[in-house]
């Protein structure tokens, strides 16, 4: 690190410090101050969410206040984390390599650090994967270390389970003190002793799967699931640690899931963000009945919005919020995926590459074809709430897999590529005019800005479209 950003990280790390000794007291001064430092097109719209939710006192400032009743001796270091090394200092990185490499370059990496789970969701994919594949300690520390010097600092485990190897974990916090490590996880496998371990490490935090009552998450996820999953919350909350909720909503489950009292189990159980996934058909045997009629997904489109004026809670929606994001953010553009196998691919639900991290390096692995094509391609809709390349424009993936010569990466059976995508092609034909009414609403408050973003989503040069995301986004 030059010396200029290690004077920089210091400064930062100190304001952030001083924000923690006495968070009512010192919110907006510390606002004032990251305004100063920070680059104007650097999570502009957050810090504006902030200081209004600051300034109102409304549901925002609510779950700020919650984020700092958590647990000192976690907090502090957590946050100066996520703040400094995950999002200030490492966007400025991210950028100048994205210019120098010409490429995506991403703000996490998703990694399943095993392919073995202790349980058997229907329509999960990981599930049919078997218990024989493990990214070794060696090749994530290897990871980690090569993303670092591209500026990444953010890692999310995925799986199989990956508390399956909480201690290769554990270590990996401590080796690398300056990343933050958000897990998926079914939660079954937390105890008094991995709370102890996520006390010492401080850089650990849980999002864990839930979908929605005990019959709805047991259904999917197995009898008893439900209560071990709460015994869980109880020893976080007990020790004050930060974690939130994973709900992957399915035609079954949509109803529960998206229901205040849902929202406030959560909040109650003392999650701080929940995300929200849509169920995606992938593999060859994977139900394509589980998911999302048009009206449920708009539906949720709906619910996630006016819960989000009125709850403390984070609740991000993966699929429906895509204006915010600037589309699909796949591909190496805000995130990638690692399997068990070390295949590299662009999306946890896209299971197709030319890429293997045992192979390549990882910067390799972003200019290989397939994450080429993405570069390219992005964004794949001037509608952004149909971003995906695969749920709402199947045939650009498609396209892109034929062109990048992409080989299948699913661990159980090779599915074609033309088969995964028949099974969305008829939602997608249904959702485009949905989605096209949602967009051209004239009574929604972001309209202006949605006709700014289709105008300028036309230009194909990649940094005026991102500097043009940056802008909007500020909105």
């Amino acid at each position: 690190m030059k010396a200029t950003d290690q004077i920089k990280r210091a400064a930062m790390m100190k304001t952030i410090g001083y924000l923690l000794d006495d968070p009512e007291r010192n919110i907006v001064k510390i606002m004032d101050m990251v305004d100063k430092v920070a680059p104007a097109d650097l999570f502009p719209s957050q810090r504006k969410a902030f200081r209004g939710a600051i300034d109102s006192k409304n549901n925002w400032y609510q779950l700020i206040m919650r984020v700092m009743d958590l647990n000192p001796e976690v907090r502090d270091d957590l946050i100066k984390n996520l703040i400094v090394d995950g999002n200030l200092m490492a966007w400025p990185r991210q950028e100048e390599m994205r210019k120098q490499h010409q490429c995506n370059i991403p703000w996490a990496i998703l990694l399943d650090p095993t392919s073995a789970c202790n349980l058997h969701c229907t329509g999960c994919w990981a599930a049919e994967y078997g218990h024989k594949l493990n990214l070794s300690y060696e090749d994530i520390d290897s990871i980690i270390n090569q993303g670092v010097e591209l500026g990444i600092h953010i890692y999310i485990y995925t799986g199989g389970e990956p508390l399956v190897r909480k201690k290769d974990l554990i270590r990996l916090c401590e080796a690398h003190p300056d990343c933050s490590f958000l897990c998926f996880t079914n939660s079954t496998l937390i105890d008094e002793e991995f709370c102890q371990d996520m006390i010492r490490v401080k850089n650990f935090v849980p999002a864990i799967s839930a979908e929605g009552s005990e019959e709805t998450t047991d259904a999917r996820r197995g009898e008893g699931v439900y209560q071990k999953v709460s015994h869980a919350m109880a020893l976080l909350r007990e020790h004050g640690l930060p974690f939130g909720v994973s709900a992957c909503i399915t035609s079954a489950n949509a109803d529960t899931v998206g229901s205040e009292e849902f929202i406030d189990w959560m909040i109650d159980q003392g999650a701080l963000f929940c995300w929200v996934f849509n169920y995606m058909p992938v593999g060859m045997a994977s139900p394509a009945d589980l998911m999302l009629t048009v009206e449920q997904r708009e539906r949720m489109y709906r619910f996630v919005r006016e819960m989000r004026e009125k709850k403390p809670l984070f609740l991000m929606d993966f699929q429906n919020d895509g204006e915010f994001v600037g589309g699909c953010i796949a591909g190496g553009r805000r995130y990638l995926h690692i399997n068990a196998a070390g295949d590299v691919e662009p999306c946890v639900f896209i299971h197709y590459s030319n890429a293997n991290i045992h192979d390549m390096s990882l910067l390799e692995c972003l200019k290989s074809p397939i994450f080429m094509q993405y570069y390219e391609g992005q964004p794949f809709n001037d509608n952004l709430l149909r971003p995906c390349p695969m749920l709402e424009n199947p045939q650009a993936l498609e396209s892109m897999v034929e062109k990048s010569g992409a080989k299948c990466t699913d661990l159980q059976e090779e599915e074609p590529v033309e088969h995964l995508c028949g099974k969305c092609k008829d939602f997608a034909q249904e959702w485009a005019p949905v989605a096209e009414k949602l967009w051209e609403n004239p009574a929604d408050p972001r309209y202006p800005y949605r006709r700014n973003i289709t105008a300028n989503m036309a230009d194909t040069d990649k940094e005026k479209f991102e500097k043009q995301n940056r802008k909007f986004a500020r909105l």
